[in-house]
């Protein structure tokens, strides 16, 4: 397993991280200990959740993932040998049932959410807090179009404070962006060396072969800023590995179950996973390990976050680590992507 410097601080994550959102909905307490186990067998000591985790996100499940997580520590006993991540839930998204229905980035709600966080992980502190996504009505989970509003949200400067008195509490190492846009990023950059405030190490937003509208903007930053991308959605939903191929609903599987998931399903994202998965196929690659090392090698990303329902999935995840694309394969992902540019932003 690779490791990766987060950001400009002295941690070493994997170029692997661990995804956790199917944790108390498709996986049980069980089988999540089980990922968890095998992920720090192949050297990964990277795990990223979420206060809103698992996803769909309902009341009824609200939070269970960190405790599923904090449970493990509890059991194993070894919390100090894991980086962690977790994230507090911006406004909006149809989000009514955390802080009331409405969720705000400010300093009452950062400190709630935090110490909650805190409790259900069962540990004394965050290695890397996340802001979910923007407070600020903006482009975040696929939309397009840009729309100018005011409205009224926490001003930037008040949420690094936040967060800056809770890094000098012990409660938190770094913090970090999601979902967030070139303007964001840097503006949260420019406070934090203007003001003395923390520093934002990563950003973690949707990159994969079907949704590369990160490299516009963003990746440059990445790299001059040391912000890296922790990519999530490297399999676009699953649907880069080839299981969803013509019409094909496999039973369990996540777009089986759950219609909402829609922002990689149109035609032309089909079309276009439909000529990655051949290519893969036709080089005797796993169309997802394919897709995963694609995005593990890019040189903005600090870590790929993987996700699996199963321990065989897990494992094959875990391979695409092994993996170098040839450049016969990367010319060919790329004229593709020139046919076919971002089908699914």
């Amino acid at each position: 397993m690779e490791y990766r410097s987060l950001g400009r601080t002295n941690l070493k994550v994997s170029s692997l991280c661990l995804g956790t959102m199917t944790w108390g909905e498709q996986n049980d307490q069980a089988q999540a200990f089980a990922q968890i186990d095998r992920a720090k067998t192949a050297g990964i000591n990277f795990i990223d959740t979420a206060e809103m985790y698992p996803v769909p996100p309902r009341p009824e499940t609200y939070a269970t993932t960190e405790q599923y997580i904090g449970n493990y520590f509890q059991s194993r006993g070894d919390r100090a040998d894991w980086i962690i991540a977790t994230k507090i839930a911006g406004p909006g998204n149809g989000i009514t049932h955390i802080r009331d229905g409405q969720p705000r980035l400010n300093r009452e709600q950062i400190r709630t959410a935090l110490d909650n966080s805190l409790r259900r992980l069962q540990t004394d502190w965050i290695d890397l807090y996340q802001l979910h996504w923007p407070e600020r009505s903006t482009n975040f989970f696929g939309q397009l179009g840009y729309r100018h509003q005011e409205g009224d949200f926490t001003p930037l400067e008040e949420t690094l404070e936040a967060l800056d008195a809770e890094v000098k509490a012990g409660k938190i190492r770094h913090i970090g962006l999601s979902n967030e846009t070139p303007w964001g990023a840097m503006k949260y950059l420019q406070l934090a060396e203007a003001r003395g405030l923390p520093r934002s190490v990563s950003i973690q937003n949707p990159y994969n072969l079907l949704n590369r509208s990160f490299e516009v903007g963003l990746a440059e930053i990445s790299i001059r800023e040391q912000c890296g991308l922790l990519a999530y959605s490297p399999l676009a939903f699953g649907m880069l590995s080839g299981k969803y191929e013509n019409g094909a609903r496999p039973a369990s599987a996540r777009l089986t179950l759950f219609q909402r998931f829609a922002r990689y399903n149109n035609p032309q994202a089909k079309a276009a996973c439909s000529r990655y998965v051949k290519l893969a196929r036709e080089h005797g690659l796993d169309p997802a390990q394919m897709a995963l090392a694609y995005v593990t090698a890019q040189p903005f990303v600090t870590s790929n976050i993987i996700g699996a329902t199963s321990l065989e999935q897990l494992e094959s995840n875990i391979r695409s680590a092994e993996i170098t694309l040839s450049s016969e394969v990367l010319a060919a992902i790329e004229a593709i992507h020139t046919e076919q540019p971002n089908p699914a932003p």
